[in-house]
């Protein structure tokens, strides 16, 4: 049965509200008061919703912009850039959402301009992007663990916080009203870019052609996926693999009743985003209850076997 787009739409933003109603009733505490309800699950599952769909979006902006299904923000190094920003400031003894998020998003940024100077275009050589942006990872997750290693006793525990992929210290609803502010603004440029980006996709002298500035608009694409990568980062540490998996969920489900339509699939990203990883964050609270497990253990269990199928599956590189 073909469902039509505002169907589709009305059942992802129907999932989104029934995943943040399942996660508020469900935790390590049984019959829990309002106190416990208000404080400190709705908080964390606000944040969730957020963190998952800035790194669904992330990870649509990526894949387009490659024009490489397995381009994603933990995969190509963007998210372990904003980790080593994040902790550089926390090394510091920077304090404070605002510059954790400044050293996050700087931390992105280069590493996009890095592989684009290596790679020599983010589309050209989508085979070796990849590659690149693997060793980046790598070479992350290194310096992660050297600075980790020379800090200080005090900075130390909030450093290893970021490595860990949690959203246990989310407390704040103004940290959260801000995560889920800048959410929504991200979701409506995207919306608004949508339909140019889907030309881009075709290719870069096609969309030319039809009279789209490519060189301005991967420039924001760059910008606008390493904001929310950073963005994330910045709150629940480097969680992997949310952008890998949902757009390709969307894709398997939509292309196969309305084409590629990126003007569609890229702002629904961040609703199936959201509910993706707060029914991961819940999982990750109630498995071992009382005990918790950071919620990027969860995704990496999920995405890992995903990524190889996924990579398996791959037949037609581009050199």
């Amino acid at each position: 049965m073909k469902l039509s787009k505002p169907t589709i739409f009305l059942l992802l933003v129907t999932l989104s509200l029934a995943s943040v109603a399942l996660a508020l009733s469900i935790g390590s505490v049984s019959n829990a008061d309002s106190a416990i309800i208000y404080q400190l699950r709705l908080p964390r599952v606000l944040a969730a919703f957020a963190v998952g769909g800035l790194l669904a979006m992330s990870g649509s902006l990526l894949q387009v912009l490659t024009r490489n299904p397995l381009a994603e923000p933990s995969v190509i190094g963007v998210s372990g850039g904003a980790s080593v920003g994040a902790l550089a400031v926390l090394m510091m003894g920077g304090a404070g959402t605002i510059w954790v998020a400044g050293g996050a998003w700087i931390g992105a940024v280069v590493v996009m301009l890095l592989l684009w100077t290596l790679v020599g275009g983010y589309a050209t050589h989508p085979s070796r992007l990849l590659l690149a942006g693997v060793m980046i990872a790598t070479g992350c997750g290194a310096i992660s663990t050297l600075m980790i290693t020379f800090a200080s006793n005090v900075a130390m525990p909030g450093m290893i916080h970021w490595l860990m992929g949690d959203l246990d210290s989310i407390l704040s609803l103004e940290a959260v009203g801000a995560i889920l502010s800048l959410w929504l603004i991200v979701l409506v440029v995207i919306w608004r870019l949508a339909p140019k980006i889907h030309l881009l996709q075709l290719g870069t002298d096609k969309a030319v052609t039809l009279g789209v500035d490519v060189t301005s608009l991967q420039w924001i694409i760059v910008l606008l996926a390493a904001l929310s990568a950073a963005a994330a980062v910045s709150v629940a540490g480097s969680i992997g693999f949310v952008g890998l998996l949902v757009p390709h969920i969307l894709r398997a489900f939509i292309i196969k009743q309305h084409g590629p339509d990126q003007k569609f699939l890229l702002p629904v990203s961040a609703f199936l985003g959201g509910s993706f990883l707060v029914l991961s964050d819940m999982v990750a609270r109630t498995v071992i209850a009382p005990s918790q497990l950071p919620v990027g253990v969860i995704t990496a269990l999920i995405g890992v076997p995903s990524f190889l199928w996924l990579l398996s599956r791959l037949r037609n590189w581009n050199s």
